[in-house]
């Protein structure tokens, strides 16, 4: 399969840059930056850390978040969803720079399959039963644009991204390092799963008209544009409420709660940019460029704090 990838790759001359589009690439920091504060908050929780197992880790997450969007490039493609008269957005490669869409689909499999060749060598070394989390996360990638009731066509969108992309991966995170789980762990990736569900909303609120044609029923078009606003705030407002509730009860450390503030400054500030700016097709990029700041600033919070908490 992945031999065949190469053929395709060379035959239709794609770039790396084309590449890098079909995966969304520069997207990855939300995958990563969820992968990141879970290992190292199992580091500080249980005082040991594999740098092997953080690498396979680390290497299989982005395996399977690149396969992920290079199937939603094209069954988006295949459904109508992407098209040049609804899509403005230039990265659409097979849309407007006429990339085969079979490409991108042979591409995901390889990148599938070697995610999974991992997963064994993780579940090797860790326990089996990882291998039903990483299955499920797998199949959320795959029919979230795929199969014949695609999940990004629902309302529950936000609920399986946040859910796989947050809360799982978090978890999953933190349990190859430790060997172990708990509910303490559970309510640490609570501001995952609320803020990487806000880009989500984000993203539909963008396309609500472009949606609207392509039969979706997202959460954005249920609850319309004034609606989408207010539940974006209640995602911001409740993501960080959770968060300063998990450094008073000790779940998070204290070392976070300096970073959490500011971190929670500059995303007022995004916010209120965003909201100013409108949420439009012809805003999408620069709103998605918002979202993402405030859930890197989020991450870096954490991710620093916790490394504070290691070194103190």
């Amino acid at each position: 399969m992945l031999l065949q990838g190469f053929v395709y790759w060379y035959t239709a001359r794609m770039t790396l840059t084309q590449f890098n589009r079909i995966v969304e690439i520069r997207t990855k920091v939300i995958s990563m930056g969820t992968f990141l504060c879970g290992s190292t908050f199992a580091a500080v929780m249980t005082g040991s850390f594999s740098w092997i197992r953080f690498v396979l880790m680390g290497c299989a997450v982005l395996l399977v978040d690149m396969g992920t969007t290079g199937f939603n490039s094209y069954f988006d493609y295949l459904n109508g969803t992407d098209n040049r008269h609804l899509n403005l957005e230039r990265d659409k490669v097979l849309v407007h720079e006429g990339v085969s869409p079979h490409l991108a689909l042979v591409i995901s499999l390889g990148l599938f399959g070697a995610a999974a060749l991992l997963g064994l060598v993780l579940a090797w070394m860790t326990s089996w039963t990882i291998l039903v989390a990483g299955a499920a996360s797998m199949g959320v990638g795959f029919f979230y644009t795929g199969g014949p009731r695609p999940i990004s066509r629902t309302p529950f969108g936000e609920l399986f991204a946040g859910g796989f992309l947050g809360t799982l991966l978090f978890s999953l995170s933190y349990y190859i390092q430790a060997s172990t789980f708990s509910i303490r762990i559970f309510a640490a990736s609570l501001p995952f799963w609320i803020l990487i569900g806000m880009i989500l909303t984000v993203n539909n609120t963008c396309d609500l008209d472009a949606d609207r044609q392509a039969g979706r029923r997202t959460l954005s078009i249920l609850a319309g544009l004034k609606g989408s606003i207010l539940i974006l705030k209640a995602e911001l407002a409740s993501a960080y409420i959770i968060s300063f509730a998990l450094v008073i009860l000790e779940i998070y450390p204290f070392w976070v709660l300096p970073f959490l503030i500011l971190s929670l400054m500059l995303a007022f500030r995004e916010w209120t940019v965003l909201e100013t700016r409108g949420l439009t097709l012809a805003t999408k990029g620069a709103s998605m460029g918002s979202i993402s700041l405030i859930f890197t600033s989020f991450s870096l919070s954490l991710l620093l704090g916790l490394l504070l908490t290691l070194l103190f």
